[in-house]
């Protein structure tokens, strides 16, 4: 096991976003936590990842690892002027001197990183090129490679997704399920993806803002209703276009 939670609370002095939230997520596996707007899955990431302290309970991460948790959001904000190279080396810098000096190793696995999405991290002219030149599908495997060159067991990401074209959509989500049983990495996305999250999780984190939280299967959660349940409406069910 890589993260559990025992009765946590989660969200913001004025407001409780998520309480009672009690799981475990396992070395190994993707789970895509699904809600509507405002359930707080943003929220719950951000205190799994150190950002926010939580208002009650509790959660431990189980490893020996040096660094605990890579988070990767939906925003990349403006990175300007800066190489491919120099976003996925942040990952290096909590193992590097005080200078921020990467050794070889450093380097390789650099480019390591950048091979495990599919980009050409061997290519030195392309890894010097200009982050905020590329597509949006790079620059999400870009910053996924930042991720993973910082060597975590869990990788926590915001929507990575979001303004993603279909196909880049999968790719991404198929790389992501990849990552986690090849390097028994426990990766927890918060996503709109209801239909892909469903053919790719091993597991889905099911958040409503009035209901118990439901952690399981994609089929055992369609086999009891529970992401009708969640999203108040019957959403596999398209109403007649033509007379709305």
């Amino acid at each position: 096991m890589a993260i559990v939670c025992h009765n946590l609370t989660v969200g913001y002095r004025e407001k409780i976003v998520q309480s009672s939230l009690s799981f475990t997520l396992n070395d190994g596996e993707l789970v895509c936590m699904l809600g509507r707007n405002g359930c707080g899955k943003s929220t719950l990431l951000r205190t799994i990842a150190g950002l926010l302290l939580p208002i009650g309970g509790q959660f431990t991460i189980q490893t020996q690892a040096k660094e605990n948790v890579a988070l990767v959001l939906s925003t990349d904000g403006a990175i300007e002027r800066t190489t491919v190279f120099d976003i996925v080396a942040m990952g290096r810098y909590p193992y590097t001197s005080l200078l921020g000096s990467l050794t070889p190793d450093d380097k390789h696995i650099i480019a390591q990183a950048l091979l495990a999405v599919g980009l050409p991290g061997n290519d030195k002219d392309w890894c010097a090129s200009d982050y905020m030149a590329h597509s949006d599908g790079e620059k999400q495997r870009i910053l996924i490679a930042k991720a993973i060159a910082q060597q975590t067991p869990v990788i926590l990401l915001d929507e990575p997704t979001a303004h993603l074209d279909l196909p880049n959509r999968i790719k991404i989500l198929l790389l992501l399920k990849h990552l986690a049983h090849e390097q028994q990495k426990t990766i927890l996305i918060s996503t709109h993806e209801l239909d892909l999250a469903i053919k790719t999780s091993d597991r889905i984190l099911l958040l409503a803002p009035d209901r118990p939280f439901r952690l399981d299967t994609p089929k055992r959660l369609m086999e009891t209703n529970a992401f009708n349940e969640a999203f108040g409406m019957d959403i596999f069910a398209l109403p007649d276009l033509g007379n709305v």
